[in-house]
């Protein structure tokens, strides 16, 4: 069974070049105080939310998974 990756997700988006802020916006989030939850993991990204999380990140949904 594959594992969701929030490491891979704060690493590409620091690759990236992207703040929490950034990634936060472009979520539809108000601020990068939720956004650093989920990525945290005190929440759980949502199945809808992977497919604009990839985009943003430009990546593929699979790469979410180790």
């Amino acid at each position: 069974m594959k594992i969701f990756s929030l490491t891979y997700i704060k690493n590409r988006r620091i690759e990236l070049g992207m703040t929490q802020q950034e990634l936060a916006k472009s979520l539809g989030y108000k601020g990068s105080s939720t956004y650093l939850k989920y990525e945290n993991g005190t929440y759980s990204f949502k199945a809808e939310q992977l497919p604009l999380l990839a985009n943003e990140l430009n990546c593929d949904i699979l790469d979410f998974f180790i």
